[in-house]
């Protein structure tokens, strides 16, 4: 990794394909779990359930906000019921080329993630990864006088850094997620996308690389192999 400015730089590090693949089991049962909330929670079946879920997800990128817009759903109870997982240690395993490869990222590491706490936290210690992150970031930290706003938000992410006290430009979003790059990207903020996942997810698709005219400075296949490109600060007169 090469860097081009003094200073600290932060890792806003995503979770759920990005630390690890969660495509196999987590995601697909996680999906089931918000179904049948859904269902429980608006007294349709589960195929309206999951067209109501799949809906909202595209419409206010979480299942949640649409929710709790339209339906006035409890969140806490929401996020509780829909990431229970008694058996996580089975499914997630401690990843040493992960605990290498953060080892090795100069900076602070902050867990940048629309899940909630307790399931991040159980995550991130099943990894073997808690001793190497520095601040936990969940979904209940995104609300912001009453409103909920996970990213992709401009605006939590414009309130995370104030928080944090970095400018954007001292800041890699490392994502699965195209879209959350992009807003993070708008304001300055710089971008890696995680391909793994969407790799083995598209493998009958055509690849597409992502250019700078998206918003995505940088593609890797994992988090382990970041060290290898350069990430730096945008140029003088380079939009963001």
């Amino acid at each position: 990794m090469v860097f081009h400015e003094a200073g600290e730089t932060v890792w806003l590090l995503d979770l759920d394909n990005t630390l690890h693949d969660a495509s196999a089991q987590i995601m697909p049962r996680i999906n089931r779990m918000m179904t049948r909330f859904v269902s429980e929670s608006l007294g349709v079946d589960e195929l309206r359930a999951s067209e109501i879920r799949v809906e909202y997800w595209r419409r206010y990128g979480a299942t949640l906000l649409g929710l709790v817009r339209h339906h006035g759903v409890d969140p806490a109870e929401f996020l509780a019921a829909c990431h229970d997982f008694p058996d996580l240690h089975l499914i997630v395993r401690p990843d040493m080329r992960l605990v290498h490869a953060l080892r090795r990222l100069p900076g602070r590491r902050v867990l940048l993630t629309n899940a909630p706490r307790a399931y991040a936290t159980q995550v991130v210690r099943a990894l073997g990864i808690a001793p190497l992150i520095d601040e936990v970031v969940p979904i209940e930290s995104m609300v912001f006088t009453g409103r909920w706003q996970p990213k992709p938000s401009r605006a939590m992410m414009r309130r995370l850094l104030a928080r944090l006290r970095v400018p954007a430009a001292r800041c890699v979003l490392v994502e699965d997620t195209a879209v959350n790059l992009h807003h993070a990207r708008w304001l300055g903020v710089r971008t890696v996308l995680v391909t793994s996942v969407l790799r083995s997810l598209a493998q009958h698709a055509p690849r597409r690389r992502v250019g700078r005219g998206r918003r995505i400075q940088h593609q890797v296949q994992s988090v382990a192999s970041i060290m290898r490109v350069s990430i730096r600060r945008p140029s003088n007169g380079e939009r963001a």
